[in-house]
Formats: structure tokens, sequence, C-alpha cells
């Protein structure tokens, strides 16, 4: 509560000149504890290049490759920014505050062969 009553001046800034795009950026770190076989997922989303959203977390699923792993992480990611669309859609039309177009939401990752099996 302390913090809270101490920023009470602080919020996010979003410029006008920027572009009102959501941004996802997913990766995972495969066997990251390797003694008990778990996997790190990690996200990161961008609203008009402002950081709105972020998380690290251990793996529930136990992961059999870096593919795999790679896959978990983008499930996480995906989970993550169809809940950020509703709220921007949300907050667009009840104040008309940004021009967020319903343009598919572009996730980031950076495995090919996980690439490779999501476009297939």
């Amino acid at each position: 509560m302390r913090y809270l009553r101490g920023s009470t001046n602080m919020g996010l800034f979003y410029p006008t000149d920027t572009k009102s795009t959501l941004i996802g950026y997913a990766d995972a770190g495969y066997l990251s504890n390797p003694h008990k076989a778990i996997s790190q997922t990690g996200y990161v989303f961008t609203f008009c290049d402002i950081v709105i959203s972020w998380r690290s977390k251990k793996q529930t699923m136990t992961a059999t490759s870096s593919n795999h792993s790679e896959i978990l992480a983008i499930h996480e990611a995906s989970q993550e920014c169809i809940w950020l669309r509703s709220m921007i859609q949300h907050i667009q039309e009840s104040y008309g505050l940004f021009s967020f177009k319903n343009n598919p939401t572009v996730i980031y990752e950076d495995n090919a062969a996980c690439i490779t099996q999501l476009r297939g």
C-alpha cells in the first residue's frame, strides 16, 4: 500500500505520434533447471512502443525438447495476447482514446523449428 500511495502521480504515457499496435515477444529456456527438468517461459508485449505486459515463469509441463518448450511459451503468450486485445478494444470503445485497428498481433519467436511448425 505504501508503494501505491507513493506512486499515485505515475502512469503510462502513450505518445500520439506512435502507431497503436500491439506487438509480442515470446521465448523459452529449455531445461533452465536441468536437475528438475523444468523449462522457463517468458514473454513481453508492447503497445505504442511502451511495455504493457510481461511475465517470466517456470513451465508447469515438462518439455520434451527445446521446440516443445518454445511451443508452450507461445501458448502462454497467445493467451495473454487475447486478453490484452480485448482490454485495448474495451478501452477504445469506452473512451475513444486509441485508434486500435483490428489487425493481427505479431508475436515474435526465435526458434526456427517452432516457427516452421506453427506456419505449417
